[in-house]
């Protein structure tokens, strides 16, 4: 400190009137997961290379709680150079957009918040006019997919999984793979999403719900869908079978029971009828969804790697252990 100080304090009165120097203080704090103004870019230029999976549509950027302490009220975000200082505005459903600036491109700047920023997880939005209320597209979902890969808005705690990431996956490998898993996020708490086409409906596999029902208290810090859980969910959006035009429904946690007559009235008695189950998440609201896989209906081959299909049996509970919801679905 006291040799920078010594130094500036040196600097001759031509040189300063040559240049003049600029001080701006921006709170902010730096950290691994600051996100980088050019890779941004990028995914910008992305977004209108691929403009074709979604014509209808606008993109911005969102702003997400990643930590259940975090209020994402007060947020400021700046586009912070060597030499440049750039507010960005954001909207209130914590949205943005990002101008085209030559000298941030140049000094390499990173788009800073106020706060730290791995409290936070960062997603591209794109939304197409006419989409249903309540429904997204997934044409506009494999857009964001694109958009989020090339600028590197998956957060990581740890800079290592980041750099990870950057190495092994990109975009096109990301995006077009069922092992892709490019996390998207609902706007409430899941039990179930459906895709529609014409006369074609699927109901998404429970492995598609929750980052996959794999994660553990040690591993979730590192996902960013760490206060998120039960908003996420994997969209096909590798599956070419499904047109850009299919309709993604969302059956949410909180919206009117939808237990057959014949379901269990709570926990215990599924236990008692049913044995444990195959798998069970509890989320930090207290409701908790269980699943059991049982043979199904049909007789179908293994999958690739060799697993049997099977057919699963969802429920929900709430946070008194009553049940709220249930369904089957087939492979």
């Amino acid at each position: 400190m006291g040799a920078a100080v010594l130094l500036l304090c040196c600097t001759s009165a031509a040189q300063q009137a040559q240049q003049p120097i600029q001080s701006v203080t921006v709170p902010n704090t730096r950290d691994p997961v600051d996100k980088s103004y050019r890779k941004m870019v990028r995914g910008m230029d992305r977004y209108a290379r691929h403009i074709a999976l979604a014509p209808q549509s606008a993109l911005r950027f969102r702003l997400l709680p990643r930590l259940p302490t975090i209020n994402l009220e007060g947020v400021t975000l700046n586009v912070v150079g060597d030499h440049i200082t750039l507010p960005v505005a954001i909207a209130p459903d914590h949205t943005f957009t990002l101008e085209r600036n030559e000298q941030a491109l140049r000094e390499d700047a990173a788009l800073v918040a106020n706060r730290k920023t791995s409290s936070m997880t960062w997603r591209a939005q794109v939304i197409s006019s006419g989409v249903p209320p309540g429904m997204r597209r997934l044409g506009d979902l494999r857009l964001e997919c694109l958009v989020g890969v090339e600028a590197g808005l998956v957060s990581n705690n740890a800079r290592m999984f980041a750099w990870l990431s950057d190495l092994l996956a990109g975009p096109d490998q990301v995006c077009t793979s069922p092992d892709g898993n490019y996390l998207q996020f609902a706007e409430r708490p899941l039990f179930g999403v459906t895709l529609r086409s014409g006369e074609r409906v699927a109901v998404l596999p429970f492995r598609a719900l929750y980052a996959g029902g794999t994660q553990t208290p040690a591993t979730l810090p590192f996902c960013d869908c760490q206060v998120l859980l039960d908003r996420s969910y994997y969209a096909p959006v590798w599956d070419a079978s499904w047109p850009d035009d299919t309709l993604v429904e969302f059956d949410y946690m909180d919206e009117a029971p939808a237990v057959a007559p014949e379901a269990p009235p709570d926990s215990a008695a599924v236990l008692a009828r049913l044995g444990a189950p195959f798998k069970a998440i509890t989320f930090d609201s207290g409701y908790e969804v269980w699943q059991y896989q049982y043979p199904p209906a049909r007789r179908l081959p293994a999958t690739a790697d060799g697993t049997p299909q099977m057919a699963e049996l969802v429920l929900l509970f709430d946070s008194e252990g009553k049940t709220v919801k249930a369904r089957r679905r087939e492979p």
